[in-house]
């Protein structure tokens, strides 16, 4: 009976043996996948290289704006009136979102100087961790727009969020961000597309 029982029982931790080897590879793929998609998202968002990614909108009329607002924010909605005649930062933000937490103070910083105006359009959210999010981190903008299913990420061509796009007090699209601010971005890519503007110029 014994001899039986272990005859019956060996080809198991074979069996078992086989399926660790099959899921091997897999889990060093995904471990490579991992790292590899860490340092693409270093190289484009913390990167020199792309501290700016190209986009077809820059120098074109910006998209219409109509988005409903984020109830409870007692902000007015993302509308066309929103920005006309000022010159603007459209965020693309989410709660869920970490790099736009990271992002997040230097919004703060931004919304101190009042030749600009900072308005967002909160992306794929919940409504509550929307509000949730500008409790905790504060709330730079003027008017927030929800963006429920993506609709308007699509016209304004939103390749990642956090995303930034400079909108002249003419409605004309200066200069666009891809990823979270830091300090080339800024002192490279929007400081100089925001004097450019204010003195009566356009970015390209």
């Amino acid at each position: 009976m014994t001899a039986d029982t272990d005859d019956s029982q060996t080809p198991k931790p074979r069996r078992l043996g086989r399926y660790a080897m099959a899921l091997l590879p897999l889990l060093v793929f995904g471990g490579i996948a991992g790292t590899a998609a860490k340092m693409l998202y270093e190289q484009d968002f913390h990167g020199k290289d792309v501290a700016a990614i190209p986009s077809a909108l820059i120098g074109t009329k910006a998209p219409s704006l109509a988005l409903p607002p984020l109830e409870g924010s007692k902000l007015p909605a993302l509308t066309d009136a929103a920005i006309k005649g000022k010159l603007t930062l459209v965020n693309v933000f989410a709660s869920w979102c970490i790099p736009c937490r990271d992002e997040h103070p230097v919004l703060r910083e931004l919304a101190k100087d009042g030749r600009l105006n900072i308005v967002a359009i909160n992306y794929k959210d919940q409504p509550e961790n929307a509000l949730r999010f500008l409790g905790e981190l504060g709330n730079p903008f003027q008017a927030i727009g929800i963006d429920p299913k993506g609709a308007a990420a699509i016209d304004w061509g939103v390749y990642g969020i956090p995303e930034s796009y400079l909108v002249g007090p003419d409605g004309t699209i200066l200069y666009k961000r891809v990823g979270p601010f830091d300090d080339i971005s800024l002192k490279e890519g929007l400081y100089p597309a925001m004097q450019k503007a204010l003195a009566g110029g356009s970015s390209s």
